[in-house]
Order: C-alpha cells, then sequence, then structure tokens
C-alpha cells in the first residue's frame, strides 16, 4: 500500500492514474524541469497490473500477465535493467495437452478453421466499410463456438463487438514471454521512483481557465498540463468529467469500451501428474476456460475465462468462477482432482471501481476512436492509456508507450 503525502496546491504537470501508462508518462518526464504528480484513485500503483504471492510461494498476476509481442516490447529492457528474470516459454494456446476431449485430428480441423477465419477478417479489413468480425465466420462450421470462445480471451467480448478494421490493426509478433516474478510486480518496480498521490478520485478537470484546476477526493490543486491514462469506462460514463465538456472524447471512449477477462488460480496438489506450461481448452462452446497446467513450473493450474461467461461468474460474486474452474477441470482430468483443486485466488475487474474491466477494444464502426481519444487539447490537456494505442491496445506495453508518447508531447508544447 502506498504512504499518503499532501496534496501539493499546484504542479507543472498532473498525471491521473497510476498505470502503466501514467509511470511512464512520469518516468519519461524524470528528466525535466517540470514538477509532477500522479494522482491515483487507489492505494498502489500499477492500475490494470497487478501481483499477487499466493501461498506456496505461488505468483499470480491478477492482471496482466504475458509480455506479449515481447520481441517489441519496452518492458523486456526494463526488467533486465531491473534485475527481473524473463521465462522465455512461448505459450502453448494452440494446443490442447494430453489430447483430452480435443483429438489430434479435430485439433488440426479446428486450427484450419481459426487461420481461415483470420484470413477472411483480414480481407474484410481492406473494405470500405467496418464489420462485426462475427459476420467472417464460416456459417455452420462446427468450431465457430470455439474460435469466437477464444475472441472472449483475446478481446474481453465476443466476436459480433469487434470491428473486424481494430483487429487487423493490432499488432502481434507471436513472441510472448513472461517475468518469473510477476508483471505487475516488474511494473510497479518501474514506478517505484515516480511522486503519486494515493487514495486521491479526481472527479473533475477544468481547463476553463489559464491553469487547470484538478477536483479530487482530498481537495483542489492546478497544474499546468495534465495527462489523462484512465481506462475508457472512466471517461465513458463521466466519472471524470470535464470542464468545458469534451463530448468527442466522451463518444470515442464509449466506442472502446472494457471487455471483461478473469483468471482464476488454482492450487494442484501432486503437480507431477500434469505437464509443466501444458494448455487445455474447456468445452467447445461459447463461454469456456483456458487453462494454463503448472505455469512456470508452480503447483497450480491457472483458468481464464473472457466476455459475458465471465461477466456471468463475476456478477455471481467471490468463488463463483474458481467452483466453473474446477468443474470443467473435473470433466478433463477425471473425479480425482476435485480433491487436488484448491481456489487460492481470482480476479473480478467488473466490480474494480477503477477499472470496470479489463482492455479496450473497439466497437464495429469504432476503431478510429483510438486516434481521437489520443488527440491532444489545447496544448496542454493529453491522453494516453492502452485504449490509445494504435498497434498495441488492450496490452501493458502499448500503455507504456503511450504514456512515453504523452511525455514527448507535453515537453513538446
Amino acid at each position: 500500500m502506498g504512504a499518503r503525502m499532501t496534496l501539493p496546491s499546484d504542479v507543472d504537470v498532473a498525471i491521473i492514474g497510476a498505470g502503466a501508462a501514467g509511470l511512464a508518462a512520469a518516468r519519461t518526464l524524470e528528466g525535466s524541469s517540470l514538477s509532477v504528480l500522479i494522482l491515483e484513485a487507489r492505494d498502489r500503483i500499477g492500475g490494470r497490473s497487478h501481483t499477487a504471492i499466493l501461498r506456496n510461494d505461488i505468483v499470480f498476476d491478477v492482471g496482466c500477465e504475458w509480455l506479449h509481442s515481447a520481441d517489441k516490447n519496452a518492458f523486456v529492457p526494463i526488467a533486465r535493467d531491473l534485475g527481473f528474470a524473463i521465462n522465455d516459454t512461448l505459450p502453448r494456446w494452440r494446443e490442447q495437452s494430453l489430447n483430452l476431449g480435443f483429438a489430434p485430428d479435430d485439433r488440426e480441423d479446428f486450427l484450419k478453421a481459426m487461420d481461415e477465419f483470420e484470413t477472411r477478417v483480414e480481407a474484410a479489413s481492406d473494405l470500405p466499410e467496418d464489420s462485426p468480425a462475427s459476420r467472417w465466420l464460416e456459417p455452420g462450421n462446427r468450431w465457430n463456438a470455439r474460435i469466437d470462445s477464444i475472441s472472449t480471451y483475446i478481446n474481453g467480448c465476443e466476436l459480433d463487438q469487434v470491428s473486424v478494421y481494430d483487429a487487423d490493426a493490432y499488432e502481434d509478433t507471436g513472441i510472448n514471454w513472461r517475468v518469473r516474478r510477476g508483471y505487475g510486480a516488474l511494473i510497479a518496480a518501474y514506478g517505484a521512483p515516480c511522486p503519486v498521490a494515493f487514495d486521491t478520485k479526481v472527479t473533475l478537470i477544468d481547463h476553463s481557465g489559464s491553469r487547470m484546476k484538478i477536483t479530487t477526493s482530498r481537495g483542489t490543486l492546478t497544474a499546468g498540463k495534465v495527462i489523462v491514462t484512465t481506462p475508457t469506462s472512466l471517461i465513458a460514463n463521466e466519472a471524470i468529467r470535464f470542464h468545458p465538456a469534451l463530448p468527442d472524447k466522451v463518444a470515442a471512449a464509449a466506442g472502446l469500451p472494457l471487455g471483461l477477462a478473469n483468471k482464476v488460480m488454482l492450487a494442484l496438489s501432486e503437480p507431477e501428474t500434469l505437464p509443466v506450461d501444458g494448455h487445455l481448452y474447456g468445452a467447445n462452446r461459447v463461454g469456456t476456460g483456458s487453462y494454463h497446467l503448472r505455469p512456470m513450473g508452480q503447483p497450480c493450474i491457472s483458468g481464464f475465462f473472457g466476455g459475458s461467461f465471465a461477466r456471468t461468474f463475476d456478477d455471481k460474486g467471490d468463488g463463483a468462477l474458481s467452483a466453473q474452474a474446477i468443474d470443467e477441470l473435473v470433466a478433463l482430468l477425471g473425479s480425482e482432482y476435485r480433491n487436488k483443486l484448491t481456489p487460492i485466488g481470482e480476479s473480478r475487474w467488473a466490480q474494480d471501481a477503477f477499472a470496470l474491466g479489463s482492455y479496450s477494444r473497439a466497437l464495429p464502426g469504432h476503431a478510429d476512436g483510438r486516434a481521437v481519444l489520443a488527440a491532444p487539447v489545447d496544448g496542454r490537456l493529453f491522453f494516453a492509456g492502452e485504449a490509445t494505442s494504435p498497434n498495441f491496445f488492450s496490452t501493458a506495453h502499448g500503455a507504456q508507450e503511450s504514456g512515453v508518447r504523452a511525455a514527448g508531447e507535453v515537453m513538446d508544447d
């Protein structure tokens, strides 16, 4: 938990939010002569990144976990500089370990259907009008439900809510690594030098005067420039308001809503019975888990759920998703596993008042909203965060890059 600091009356640059974007902006401004302060509603830094150390020293990244596009990810050199070990074992998301419920011939047929779907989406991105990705599923294909379920892991929602323009814009090099001590722990270490006012909820940014006035739960301060890095959900629902109003920003944020992806962590007794870094899908339906067996050799299974299915269990309360995960795993691995699996952690990002979801996707027809949201206002109000990244949205490194970009804009103006 962060120490509570006295809120100053004025700063040169106020940064709203201490996630990867806000921390990157502050770190980038360290060499300038500007006074900088991050205003953070939580009592910790990291935003939608957070590492919990569970029983038996199991590392659980409650939020972001994978160094996506690691060969282009700025957090890879940051990790090395800070002495964080990187695990470069690639994920086996396209596999079904032990062939459970997914015979080799079926797996090859599924991968062929998945690749052909992605080819159609790529082609659709060249059409003059945007469309929902679901339009490009092959009618009647027996793998459509599983393809749609995979969208819930990637986008946090089903394919009917995904813009093909946006899907095609996302850059994935296929190199995905992990941080042995946790991605959230790495981001917290990266941000440790930053000046942060914790438990400081921003409700209004008044940019009508010569100095901007920021109303918070702990009082008011003024700033010459402001960088807003909060999730799109808080801009769209006007939990943070602007005066004068910024309807284009609110509309852009509304077109880039946060999907939902939640995780569970299950301790595993007798772990030697399962392969290290194995992978299992649950049932062939929309609404099922993606399971990582013994991640990085740990004695556990992590489960990943997304979209409306994850939201249903999020609404049911603590423990509901873990119970669902155990039921699915028992169906795959056998009844003896019911006594081998113990819930020890789970995420519920829709219930987090300062997130209300996991990561952004563009609704069909709204892919251009990322550039609209990222654009500065009057050379003194700037926007960053994963949703403003043109190609690495939904990722921590996309957020980090956007924070560096916004800090550069501050210094250029």
